[in-house]
């Protein structure tokens, strides 16, 4: 006689097939947020004006920091960075500017 596994066992391996492929393409929340470009658009208002940066921009910035190097060669925002007005509202923002 063969037993049969029964609709629990079977919901059970369902839901751990669907835990697993939900969570194959998921990245730490860190990586997901490294090296955007577009969290500097928070602070473009900024960098051309004379206008001190606001508290998101230098959120936002602060999360760039590593990344700003490779963004200078952004073909999106890489101008913005080149301006004068970047250096001033990285400084303003306790950011480390790159010269690279």
């Amino acid at each position: 006689m063969e037993k049969s596994l029964g609709p629990r066992c079977f919901t059970v391996a369902v839901m751990v097939v669907v835990l697993l492929l939900s969570t194959a393409n998921l990245q730490p929340v860190h990586a997901q947020r490294r090296c955007n470009p577009v969290e500097l658009s928070w602070c473009l208002q900024a960098i051309v004006s004379n206008i001190p940066p606001s508290n998101t921009c230098c959120r936002k910035l602060k999360g760039q920091e590593d990344c700003l190097c490779r963004e200078k060669a952004d073909p999106t925002f890489g101008g913005y960075l080149a301006l004068p007005g970047a250096k001033r509202v990285a400084d303003a923002c306790g950011v480390n500017f790159p010269n690279c």
